[in-house]
């Protein structure tokens, strides 16, 4: 089956990933990051799990017809039902694959499936022969692999090779395993699988026990050749193995791994950083390789070994992910060549009309902050390159609160080029803006979770506010962007109103 050195990358951000608590995302945040990893240059999408839901078909089917270059699967459980939706979602792409799975562990026999070994084995069987009906590329999962039967799964893997299947996944579903015994579970499989040689072994880990990259890894040293992955590590749980780590553990320790792989390094920063921010799940400073402490160094030793060799500390370059190391300072005097070369820079580039909103959008924050930093620009873009239409747009916010009153708020929405007014009290001043936000949309949302984040240094830093919004019974995630943290709290409860407005009203054009 080809080079044996070449490791296909397979990603789940958007299927696994998005199985994360409290993440949601839309049809246009899923197409925006299937295109960044198409930048990136992984192999395979995972772009959903087309039965779960119209959103979730909605999205794999736009991903299928809009996205060139990587393969576009679609998961299913192996039924007839399940199968022919995927097909009808991913049948569109340039490159489709259809994506089965069915449990063969006896734990999940016995409680899950209540199936014999006998009548999995036909399911897995029959499931893949009717997947070939469609497309040509079919993926078989065996769910639980890494705790199934090492002779009951080999009669199972054989089986589904033999009815068309061209990749076979072993996962370590519940991040049981350990390296060394993974790798050994891998060898051992492929021994006992006559015609393995007919198909690609590809592995998928969790992270339960913090050890998916490293099981990925001895995976790949003993015969696998696509591992599953996400970005930022995100997924059900304790997450799945780290695509950037993944990737950097392959081209760092190549010499040792002496495997290739088909990537573009310098989008993985941008990647991290746009999964990150759409799904709001911040990522860990002491992360590694995407984490804002990664290039960091403290220790006086330390600094004095890099500034005289990097190598002495450093094993990888942040210019090589895609880190800008430029020194350029912009401000208010900074005219649009400038701000459009050091978007470039960045990684961004837009439209005549995104670039104009986004320069005037520099201005007005230049005029508050002296310097303006590469995080404040990736802030300010974020909105543009990634908004949605907007229903309801703040116009006017006036706060009154303090230790000894009521707090109370004014605020102005505008909606269609029409202002309303409405004020309210609350326990702070967030909420009492909040609530006068409800009065205007007649949208009521309920807060789980609120972030504030400054995006760079000093007292006049721009703040960043994560929130997740709960509105009829779905999460949407929030952001907003200020100088003034209660504005930045109004506007990122109003960004997810507007995303609830427009799913709601998508759905039903």
């Amino acid at each position: 089956m080809g080079d044996k050195k070449r490791i296909y990358l397979f990603d789940t951000t958007l299927r696994d990933g998005e199985q994360s608590p409290g993440v949601s995302l839309n049809v246009e945040e899923k197409l925006e990051i299937a295109g960044q990893l198409a930048r990136l240059g992984v192999d395979v999408i995972e772009a959903g799990f087309p039965i779960a839901s119209p959103g979730d078909f909605a999205a794999v089917k736009t991903i299928a017809e809009n996205i060139k270059g990587p393969v576009i699967a679609g998961l299913c459980r192996a039924t007839r039902g399940d199968i022919d939706r995927t097909w009808e979602a991913v049948k569109g792409a340039e490159s489709p694959r259809i994506h089965t799975f069915l449990a063969t562990s006896d734990i999940h026999l016995k409680y899950k499936l209540q199936k014999s070994r006998e009548e999995v084995l036909l399911q897995a069987v029959e499931a893949v022969k009717y997947a070939r009906r469609f497309c040509s590329d079919v993926e078989f999962s065996a769910e639980d692999a890494s705790r199934s039967d090492l002779d009951f799964l080999a009669q199972v893997i054989e089986a589904v090779i033999e009815a068309g299947a061209g990749v076979v996944n072993l996962p370590d579903t519940v991040g049981y395993a350990v390296p060394e015994e993974y790798g050994y579970f891998i060898r051992s499989v492929m021994e006992r699988v006559p015609n393995i040689d007919r198909a690609i072994v590809s592995v998928h880990c969790h992270n339960d026990l913090g050890m998916a990259v490293a099981n990925s890894l001895a995976a790949i040293c003993n015969g696998a050749r696509q591992v599953e992955c996400a970005v930022n590590g995100i997924g059900e749980r304790a997450g799945n193995a780290s695509l950037e780590e993944i990737i950097m553990a392959l081209y760092t320790r190549q010499a040792f791994y002496d495997k290739e792989i088909n990537i573009n390094y310098n989008e993985i920063y941008r990647s991290s950083r746009l999964v990150s921010s759409l799904t709001g799940m911040e990522v860990q400073a002491n992360k590694a390789i995407v984490g804002k402490n990664a290039f960091l160094h403290e220790s006086g030793i330390h600094q004095d070994g890099v500034l005289k060799e990097r190598s002495t500390y450093e094993i990888m370059s942040p210019e090589l992910i895609g880190i800008s190391s430029s020194n350029l300072v912009l401000g208010k005097h900074s005219g649009r060549h400038a701000f459009k070369e050091r978007l470039e820079e960045l990684g961004y580039r837009l439209g005549d009309e995104e670039l104009e909103k986004a320069f005037l959008d520099f201005k007005e924050l230049a005029d508050k902050k002296k310097e303006v930093t590469n995080d404040d620009l990736e802030a300010l873009v974020k909105d543009k390159v990634w908004a949605i239409p907007e229903r309801f747009t703040l116009n006017y916010l006036q706060i009154c609160s303090g230790t000894s009153i009521v707090p109370t708020a004014t605020v102005k929405l505008a909606i269609e080029k029409m202002v309303f007014e409405a004020a309210s009290t609350g326990d702070g001043p967030v909420d009492a803006a909040c609530h006068a936000v409800d009065k205007i949309t007649d949208i009521y949302g309920k807060m789980h979770e609120f972030k504030i984040n400054a995006v760079s240094s000093g007292k006049d830093a721009l703040g960043e506010v994560i929130s997740r919004i709960e509105i009829g019974g779905k999460i949407y995630n929030g952001r907003g962007l200020s100088t003034d943290i209660i504005e930045a709290s109004v506007k990122s409860y109003i960004n997810a109103i507007n995303k609830y407005y427009y799913e709601k009203h998508r759905a039903m054009a």
